[in-house]
C-alpha cells in the first residue's frame, strides 16, 4: 500500500513499529513523534471523516484510528505509567522501600470494612472507636470515607490496628474498590439474621481482586432468626471456608448493638495479619502513602486524610498529593489531636495543601516546593487533557445528517459539586453507568469539591446544564443568579435520592415506548347490510369491553385476516354508546372494511405508554 499524501507531499509512512502517546495527546504530539508535519495529519483526520485541529486533546479512539491509516501501532500510556514516567524524571522512586531488610520495621495493619447495606458496618465502627459516627450521618448511611486507628491486646502485647472506613452502598462501588487497595485485610460484615445478600458478595469479589486476606464478623447474633451456622455455609460456596470447618478464614460471631466479642474480632485481625502477611515498612524516608478522603474546610482551606505507608511525615515537610501540593502546616489524628509526625500505617488530616486533591490520589514528601509545584502541575496538565479528550464527540461524516436532526441524539448535562472528592467521585462514577438506552447520553462538564458558585452558573447557563450540590448549597450571589437565569440547581444530602432524580430526569429525555394492551374481544352472530355504513356486525362481545375509537384486528379461523382496524361506530339497540361489557351485544362498524362474516372475532386493543424499566 501506499504512503499516504496530502497536496502531493508524501507522509511518512510506519513499517508497523509501535509509538507511544499520552491520554489526550494532539496531533502534534503524534506529528513528532513521526518526524511530520502537524497541518497534513489534520488533513488525513478530514480525509477520515474528523474535523481535528493541530493542538487540539484527541481521543484515545481518533490516534488509534490515525495509527492504523498511517500503519503505527499506537500505545496509550496508562495514568500509572505517565506517572511513574514523571516521577522517573525528578528522580523519585514511587511505592519502594528505601534500604534492604534491615531498614524496615513492623507496621499495624491497615483494615477496611466491607459489607452489604444495613447489615452494621458503621456500627461495627461505632462499636471499635466507642464514638457515634452513625447519627451524624443523613439517611443512616456512611457518606464519607474516614481512617482510624485503635489498640487491642494479644498475647499481652499492645498492637494497633488502622481502619478505613469505606461507605456501604453500591453506588459507591468505586471508593470501595479503592479502599480495597490500600488495605492488607478486609473484614466482610454479615448480618446472621439475613445471611448473604448481593453486596456481600460485591464486597467480597473487591477484597479477592485486591488480594487481600478476608476476615467475616457475623453480626447481630442477638437478634431474632440470628443463624451464624447458616452465614458460615453460605460463605463455603464462594470460597471462605471457616476454621472450624478445617479452611482458613477465621469467622467471629459479634453484636456491634451490644458491643459484644469486638475484642476477638480484633485479636482475630492481628493474628491473621501476623499470619498471611509480612507487613513491614522503612520510617527512616520521605513519606509516601494514598489519599483518603479530601474536602474543602471554611476556616482551614483544603485539607486531606492521607494513610501514611512508607517514611514519616512531619510537620512542614513539603508534600505533592495528586495534582495539589503545600507544605504541611499542621496534622491531626482521627481523634483531633495535634500531632508532628505520621508513622506508616498512620492517618492523619493534613493541612496546607494548595486545592483538594482527589480520592486514591498518591502523595508523596519531595525536597523542594518548587519540584512539588512542577509535579502537581504536569499531572494536572495530563488530567485536563485527558478530560478534553473525553469531551469530544465523535461524528463521522456518515452519520452528521443524523446526529444534528433533532431528537435523535439528546444530552444531559451536569455540574457536579460536593463536600468531598470522593463521594462527588462516586456520585460521577454511578450516574455515568445509569443504562437508559442509545438515545440519551449523560455528560458531566464539570466536577469539583466545594460550595456552588457562579463560574458553576455561567457554565451552566452556557451549557444547559443541571448543577447538582451535595452536602454544599450555592455561596454569595451564585443562588440569586441561578434563580434570576432559571438554572436548575438540586441539593442532595443522601447521594441515592441524586441517582434516582437523574435516572428520572435520563427516562424523561427519553421517547416513549409503546406496549399493546388487550381490551376485548366481541364474536360476530350476525352481518347487517347498510347502504348508508356498510356491513355492520352484530356481536356477542365474550372478554373485557369494546370501546369505540379503538383499534381492532378481525380473526378468522383463528388465523388475523385484517390489522389496523377501527372501532368507528357502537351501538346497543337503537343507541350510540362508548363501550360495550362482556356478555354483552352489540353492533360494530368498522369503517370502510366491509369484509366480515359470521363467527369471526374482532379483537380490540389500545397502545399505551411503558414506563421505563
Amino acid at each position: 500500500m501506499q504512503a499516504p499524501s496530502v497536496g502531493g507531499v508524501m507522509l511518512p509512512r510506519g513499517n508497523g513499529e509501535a509509538i507511544r502517546l499520552s491520554r489526550g495527546a494532539s496531533l502534534t504530539d503524534f506529528a513528532e513523534k513521526i518526524g511530520a508535519n502537524p497541518a497534513s495529519l489534520v488533513a488525513v483526520m478530514m480525509n477520515l471523516g474528523e474535523m481535528v485541529t493541530a493542538t487540539q486533546s484527541v481521543s484515545d479512539e481518533t490516534l488509534q484510528l490515525l495509527g492504523d491509516e498511517m500503519n503505527y501501532q499506537v500505545q496509550i500510556v496508562s495514568p500509572e505509567e505517565e506517572d511513574r514516567e514523571l516521577l522517573e524524571s525528578f528522580d523519585i522512586e514511587f511505592g519502594e522501600d528505601e534500604g534492604g531488610e534491615e531498614a524496615l520495621v513492623s507496621r499495624p495493619p491497615v483494615v477496611t470494612v466491607m459489607g452489604h447495606v444495613d447489615h452494621g458496618k458503621t456500627r461495627l465502627l461505632d462499636a471499635i472507636r466507642k464514638t457515634n459516627v452513625v447519627a451524624g450521618e443523613a439517611g443512616g448511611i456512611t457518606q464519607h470515607i474516614g481512617a482510624y486507628q485503635v489498640g487491642t491486646e494479644v498475647n499481652g502485647e499492645e498492637r494497633r490496628i488502622t481502619f478505613i472506613d469505606t461507605p456501604g452502598h453500591e453506588a459507591f462501588t468505586a471508593m470501595r474498590a479503592r479502599g480495597a487497595k490500600s488495605t492488607d485485610i478486609a473484614i466482610l460484615v454479615v448480618a446472621a439474621n439475613d445471611g448473604v445478600m448481593p453486596q456481600t458478595i460485591e464486597a467480597l469479589n473487591h477484597a479477592k481482586a485486591a488480594g487481600v486476606p478476608i476476615v467475616v464478623a457475623v453480626n447481630k447474633i442477638d437478634v431474632e432468626g440470628a443463624d451464624p451456622t447458616k452465614v458460615r455455609g453460605q460463605l463455603t460456596e464462594f470460597g471462605l471456608v471457616a476454621e472450624e470447618y478445617g479452611g482458613d478464614t477465621m469467622f467471629v460471631d459479634i453484636s456491634a448493638k451490644q458491643g459484644l466479642h469486638i475484642d476477638s474480632l480484633l485479636e482475630a485481625v492481628v493474628l491473621t495479619a501476623d499470619a498471611s502477611l509480612d507487613l513491614r515498612a522503612n520510617p527512616n524516608q520521605d513519606a509516601q502513602g494514598i489519599a483518603i478522603e479530601s474536602h474543602l474546610d471554611r476556616g482551614r482551606g483544603a485539607v486531606s486524610t492521607v494513610l501514611v505507608q512508607r517514611g514519616t511525615l512531619r510537620i512542614g515537610d513539603t508534600m505533592v498529593v495528586g495534582d495539589a501540593y503545600g507544605r504541611v502546616r499542621a496534622m491531626l489524628d482521627d481523634k483531633g489531636n495535634n500531632v508532628e509526625e505520621a508513622t506508616p500505617s498512620t492517618p492523619v488530616l493534613v493541612l496546607g495543601l494548595t486545592n483538594v486533591p482527589g480520592a486514591g490520589d498518591n502523595f508523596l514528601v519531595v525536597d523542594e516546593d518548587r519540584t512539588a509545584r512542577q509535579i502537581a502541575e504536569k499531572r494536572a496538565a495530563r488530567e485536563r487533557n485527558a478530560a478534553f479528550a473525553k469531551r469530544v464527540r465523535r461524528v463521522s461524516l456518515e452519520d452528521l445528517d443524523k446526529v444534528l436532526k433533532a431528537g435523535l441524539v439528546q444530552e444531559l448535562n451536569l455540574i457536579i459539586k460536593g463536600d468531598a472528592s470522593g463521594a462527588v467521585e462516586a456520585l460521577e462514577s454511578s450516574l455515568l453507568q445509569l443504562d437508559v438506552g442509545e438515545e440519551v447520553d449523560i455528560r458531566v462538564l464539570h466536577r469539583g469539591v466545594g460550595a456552588v458558585t457562579e463560574s458553576d452558573i455561567d457554565l451552566a447557563m452556557g451549557s444547559d446544564a443541571i448543577v447538582i450540590g451535595y452536602n454544599v448549597r450555592a455561596a454569595g450571589r451564585a443562588a440569586q443568579m441561578a434563580e434570576r437565569e432559571g438554572v436548575d440547581v438540586r441539593y442532595y444530602s443522601v447521594i441515592y435520592q441524586a441517582i434516582e432524580e437523574i435516572e428520572a430526569a435520563l427516562k424523561g429525555l427519553l421517547k416513549p415506548e409503546y406496549e399493546e394492551v388487550e381490551l376485548g374481544t366481541a364474536e360476530i352472530r350476525e352481518v347487517f347490510r347498510s347502504s348508508k355504513l356498510g356491513n355492520i356486525a352484530g356481536v356477542l362481545i365474550r372478554s373485557g369491553e369494546v370501546k369505540r375509537n379503538t383499534k381492532a384486528r378481525l380473526i378468522r379461523d383463528g388465523k388475523v385476516i385484517a390489522e389496523n382496524l377501527n372501532i368507528e361506530g357502537l351501538r346497543r339497540f337503537k343507541d350510540d354508546v362508548t363501550e360495550i361489557r362482556e356478555g354483552f351485544e352489540g353492533g360494530i362498524n368498522l369503517g370502510n372494511f366491509n369484509d366480515i362474516k359470521v363467527d369471526d372475532v374482532i379483537a380490540t386493543y389500545e397502545m399505551r405508554e411503558k414506563p421505563r424499566a
